[in-house]
């Protein structure tokens, strides 16, 4: 540890509802000499309610090197700086993560003041078997990547955490549809705010939903794990998943060893059924 160097918090603000603050918190940014927020805009909304003077700069994800750098230099002189996202707790999905890689290379003390996540919140209004998840971030933009990504979660057994865009929930449902089939999904919509939406329905019935309903706000989608009493898969629904992977491309070949792979059904007996199918 650097014995003159200054302190890093890294401190977690509200996701909506300012009153969603610790009193540590408050107290940490109204001591640090600088405040680095990913939008000093928003960040200074935060402030001005709590009528906190402390200066800000911007570290957002467009942010220099030199940025970090710079703050590390004053980090080592002694400063202390807290790190803010501007809503939530900083680096899940968000910038700032550089900084504290460079703080903790150069032995500056990191120090965590925990609070509000949009992640444990959206988890614990979900109720989820066994509390197992795993959290991973935004899905890819494009429909290639992101059916690729939802074709590796095919066998995965915990719930699967996601931030979206509004702009991008529909085909997001759509794609889990196509690769996952009916699916339960837990929307958490605006978190902590006037218009706060949490409830858990099939894709299907949130795709009917969002063509009445235009997805608006942040949302916070939670794929839950397949239903224990669906996990033996039907007679018919390795079919389906051919018929999926046949027009994403695939050769027959490569979507019967995929539909065996997912299903846990024996490649033969897939094949077997496949030919049947044919020739009907």
């Amino acid at each position: 540890m650097v014995e003159t160097a200054g302190v890093l918090y890294v401190v977690a603000t509200p996701i909506g509802n300012l009153e969603d603050i610790t009193l540590r918190a408050l107290r940490v940014l109204r001591e640090v000499n600088l405040i680095a927020a990913e939008d000093t805009r928003v960040t200074r909304k935060l402030l001005n309610h709590y009528d906190i003077h402390t200066p800000l700069t911007s570290l957002h994800e467009y942010s220099p090197p030199a940025k970090s750098e710079q703050m590390v230099r004053r980090l080592l002189s002694g400063q202390r700086i807290a790190l803010v996202t501007d809503a939530g707790t900083p680096t899940l999905s968000d910038p700032g993560s550089a900084l504290i890689r460079r703080a903790r290379e150069q032995g500056i003390a990191i120090v965590c003041v925990p609070g509000p996540s949009a992640v444990t919140a959206a988890v614990s209004l979900a109720g989820l078997p066994e509390g197992r998840f795993i959290f991973d971030g935004f899905p890819p933009r494009k429909s290639r990547e992101r059916l690729a990504y939802l074709q590796s979660l095919a066998g995965e057994r915990r719930a699967v955490v996601w931030f979206e865009a509004p702009h991008r929930v529909v085909a997001l449902l759509r794609d889990v549809q196509r690769v996952l089939g009916e699916r339960d999904i837990f929307v958490a919509r605006e978190l902590t705010k006037q218009f706060e939406e949490a409830r858990q329905a099939t894709v299907s019935e949130w795709l009917s939903h969002y063509e009445q309903t235009l997805p608006r706000g942040e949302f916070t989608l939670i794929l839950l794990p397949v239903r224990e009493e669906t996990t033996s898969p039907s007679e018919e629904e390795p079919l389906q998943m051919i018929g999926r992977l046949l027009a994403e491309g695939m050769s027959e070949k490569e979507a019967i060893r995929e539909a065996a792979k997912r299903s846990g059904v024996p490649k033969r007996e897939i094949y077997a059924r496949w030919l049947e199918r044919k020739r009907e």
